[in-house]
C-alpha cells in the first residue's frame, strides 16, 4: 500500500513511517502541515492518506478540512484521521462514504488492530476508534435502538468501529453465522430491511451514532 503521512510531530511521524515500512507498506511522502500533505497526495496519488486533525498552519482542524477537500477531489482515496483527543464532530461526517477512518493516536501502538484498520480503509471500509464510538452513544435514544438486546448493541458497537462480520465474530469469540443472525435482527429492528443491501450496515451504524441519513 502506498501511503502519505501528514503529521507535524517529527517523532510521531517518523515512528509511524518506520512502523509502516516494517509492515511492508510504502510511505511515499511525509508532510509536517496540511498544505504540504495535500500537495504530496496530489503528486503521488497514494492509496491512503494518514492525517493529523490538528496540524499547522492553524493547528486547529487543518487536517479535517484537508480530508474534506481530498474526499471531494479523490473519492476513492482512503483517508485516516488521527487525533490526540476525542473530537467526535469530525468522525461521522465522512463515515457514511466509506474509505474513511478516525482513530486516536494511542491506537497506533496496538499494531495488529491498527494495520487491520488501514487495510479496511484502503479497501473502501471504515474504522472508528472504540473510544469515539463510546462517546457518541446516547443511552435511551429512539430510532429502534431500545428494541435491541444487550448482545445486539455490543455487535452494533463493533460494527461502528468498522469491523466485518468475521471481525466481530473473532472479537466476541463466536461463529460468523451467529453474527450474521445478530446483524439481520439489528437491521430488522431498526427498520432498515427495505434499504439497499450495501447500505444497510452503514445506515445501522449511523443510526447507532445518532446520525441517520435520509
Amino acid at each position: 500500500m502506498r501511503i502519505v503521512i501528514g503529521e507535524d510531530s517529527t517523532l510521531f511521524r517518523e515512528g509511524l513511517a518506520r512502523l509502516l515500512d516494517d509492515s511492508g507498506h510504502e510511505v511515499v511522502a511525509k508532510a509536517p502541515d496540511a498544505p504540504s500533505a495535500v500537495a504530496a497526495i496530489r503528486k503521488h496519488q497514494p492509496d491512503l492518506a494518514i492525517l493529523d486533525i490538528n496540524m499547522p498552519p492553524d493547528r486547529t482542524n487543518d487536517g479535517a478540512r484537508a480530508a474534506r477537500q481530498l474526499r471531494d477531489d479523490y473519492p476513492s482515496l482512503g483517508i485516516l484521521l488521527l487525533s490526540q483527543h476525542i473530537e467526535s464532530h469530525y468522525s461521522v461526517e465522512l463515515l457514511g462514504q466509506g474509505g474513511f477512518g478516525y482513530l486516536l493516536k494511542d491506537r497506533v501502538f496496538d499494531v495488529d488492530d491498527f494495520l487491520d484498520a488501514l487495510q479496511r480503509i484502503a479497501s473502501g471500509g471504515s474504522a472508528l476508534d472504540p473510544e469515539v464510538v463510546a462517546r457518541l452513544i446516547t443511552p435511551g435514544r429512539g430510532d429502534g435502538l431500545s428494541l435491541l438486546t444487550a448482545r445486539e448493541l455490543e455487535v452494533l458497537a463493533l460494527m461502528a468501529e468498522g469491523r466485518t462480520n468475521l471481525g466481530v465474530a473473532h472479537r466476541l469469540g463466536v461463529s460468523e453465522r451467529t453474527i450474521e443472525t445478530h446483524v439481520g435482527n439489528i437491521i430488522a429492528k431498526l427498520g432498515l430491511a427495505d434499504s439497499a443491501e450495501d447500505n444497510r450496515r452503514v445506515l445501522a451504524v449511523l443510526t447507532f451514532l445518532g446520525h441517520r441519513i435520509s
